[in-house]
């Protein structure tokens, strides 16, 4: 599972904003079901900034979420990007061969419904 949240920062908050960030990213990245994460920022505009992280499953995701770390140091940041669907699991993947790999969903039966 993947959750993107994206953010618009301003130019001269944005060190503050990375600090926090962070601090964010570790706190999640301690709680069990974590696979990995990354601070971005867009080349074409550097006010837009993505936090991504990748999750084992949805429940893992909800339980970090409910961490005393996850609360203090990500939350408020999470909840201050921008009001956008964030959690996205995954329907289809292909690694360097080319070869796509079709998934079930969690959300309903059979592939892509």
């Amino acid at each position: 599972m993947l959750v993107t949240n994206r953010f618009v920062v301003d130019e001269d908050v944005a060190p503050a904003f990375t600090e926090r960030a962070h601090a964010a990213l570790a706190a999640l990245a301690a709680r069990p079901g974590y696979l990995r994460g990354e601070l971005l920022r867009a080349l074409d505009d550097p006010r837009h900034w993505c936090l991504l992280t990748e999750w084992e499953s949805v429940g893992a995701y909800r339980r970090a979420l409910g961490g005393f770390d996850v609360k203090v140091q990500a939350t408020p940041l999470l909840a201050e990007s921008v009001d956008e669907p964030s959690a996205y699991e995954t329907l289809a993947s292909a690694g360097p061969d080319g070869a796509v790999t079709i998934s079930t969903s969690d959300r309903a039966a059979g592939p892509y419904r």
